[in-house]
C-alpha cells in the first residue's frame, strides 16, 4: 500500500501494543516501523532496474525480517528510551513489521512474505491507494491521539480503526470473486477461448474491476463495474513475444518475465523494443491507449549487456485516466 496507509497502520498497531504504557510515543514508533520495510526502494539508486524490482517487497517484507529485526530494533530503542521494556519494544516492531507485508499481500504487486522461498503472495483485491480503507482509519487514529493514555475511549477508538479497516480488506476478497465470476461468464457467453484470468481493482476503488485474459496470441483486457447493465467488452493486445528473438535467452529478460509472472507484451516503436508489464494495466481504459503503467525500453549496449529503462509517465495521462475511471465506474 501507499506510504500514508502504512504509516497509519503502523501507528495503530504501535498503539495497540504499547499505547497504554507510553501513550502517543507508541504511535510515533509504530509509524516509523511501518515505513521501514519500504526502504527497499532505495535499492533503485544502487543497482539496475531488474534487480531493484526483484528486491522490492522481498527480504524486508518477509516473516524472516520481522522475526530477526523486531528484537534488534526493540533492543536499540530500549537502550535510549525511558521505557526500558525490551520485550515490549520488540513486540511493537515485530507486529508493525509483519502487518506491513500482510497488508501489501492484498495488492496487485503482492509481497515475498515467505522469503527466501520464492512464493509471492498477491490476492490482488485492493489497489495500492484506496480511500475507503485509509480515511476511516485516519479518523479513528486522530480520535485516539486526543484521549488520555489509560482512557477506555483511547483503546476503543484504536480498536475501531483496526477493525473497520480490516473488515473492509476482508470484504474486498468476495468482491474480487464476484467480479471474477462475471468475467468468466461473459467470456463463455462470447465463446472466447482462454487459459487464464487475472483480475484486480482499478485505482482508488473496489467497484470497477479489470481483468487480463490469456489467449493464444494475445491478451484481452476488459472492465466490469458492479453497476454495469451490458456485456463486457474485451480489447486485444497482441503478445508479440517473438519480437524478443535471441534476447529471450538473456538472463535479465528471463528475470523480467518471471517478475511479470508471464503477463507481458512486447512492442516496437521507432526501432525500439519495449517490455510492457500487463499486471498494472494502461494509463487509460480506452482501447487505443497503449501507454502501459509499467513499460521498459530494452536496450542492448555496445558490450552486449542488456538493460531495462522505465518509460517516463505523463501526468496528463494520469488525469485522463481518473476522469475515464469516474465515468466507467457508473456503469456501461
Amino acid at each position: 500500500m501507499d506510504s500514508l496507509t502504512q504509516i497509519v497502520l503502523g501507528a495503530a498497531v504501535g498503539e495497540a501494543v504499547l499505547g497504554k504504557k507510553i501513550g502517543n510515543k507508541a504511535m510515533l514508533y509504530g509509524a516509523i516501523a511501518g515505513t521501514i520495510p519500504d526502504l527497499d526502494v532505495l535499492a533503485s539508486h544502487f543497482t539496475d532496474t531488474v534487480s531493484a524490482l526483484e528486491i522490492h517487497r522481498g527480504f524486508t517484507h518477509s516473516i524472516f525480517f520481522s522475526v530477526i529485526f523486531g528484537p534488534i530494533f526493540g533492543w536499540i530503542v530500549s537502550k535510549y528510551e525511558k521505557y526500558k521494556d525490551f520485550k515490549g519494544w520488540s513486540w511493537l516492531f515485530f507486529w508493525c513489521f509483519i502487518t506491513h507485508p500482510l497488508l501489501d499481500a492484498f495488492t496487485t504487486w503482492g509481497t515475498q512474505l515467505f522469503w527466501p522461498i520464492d512464493y509471492p503472495l498477491a490476492f490482488k483485491s485492493i489497489f495500492v491507494i484506496d480511500p475507503l480503507y485509509t480515511l476511516p482509519f485516519i479518523i479513528f487514529l486522530i480520535l485516539t491521539m486526543f484521549q488520555k493514555r489509560v482512557s477506555r475511549k483511547r483503546r476503543l477508538y484504536n480498536n475501531y480503526g483496526l477493525m473497520v479497516s480490516s473488515a473492509y480488506l476482508v470484504i474486498t476478497v468476495p468482491l474480487k470473486g464476484w467480479a471474477y465470476t462475471k468475467f468468466e461468464k461473459d467470456l463463455t457467453t462470447q465463446n472466447i477461448l482462454y487459459t487464464q484470468i487475472d483480475t484486480r481493482p482499478t485505482p482508488l476503488n473496489t467497484i470497477l474491476w479489470t481483468a487480463n485474459i490469456d489467449t493464444k496470441d494475445a491478451y484481452l483486457v476488459g472492465y466490469y463495474s458492479f453497476f454495469d447493465t451490458k456485456p463486457i467488452t474485451f480489447h486485444r493486445y497482441p503478445k508479440h513475444h517473438e519480437y524478443l528473438g535471441d534476447l529471450r535467452n538473456n538472463d535479465k529478460v528471463k528475470r523480467m518475465i518471471h517478475i511479470s509472472k508471464g503477463w507481458y507484451t512486447i512492442t516496437k516503436k521507432n526501432d525500439k523494443l519495449y517490455f510492457n508489464d500487463l499486471r498494472f494495466g494502461t494509463m487509460g481504459i480506452k482501447p487505443d491507449n497503449n501507454q502501459f503503467v509499467f513499460q521498459y525500453e530494452i536496450q542492448v549496449l555496445e558490450n552486449g549487456e542488456v538493460i531495462f529503462v522505465e518509460t517516463p509517465k505523463d501526468g496528463r495521462d494520469a488525469k485522463n485516466l481518473m476522469a475515464d475511471l469516474w465515468v466507467r465506474i457508473k456503469g456501461n
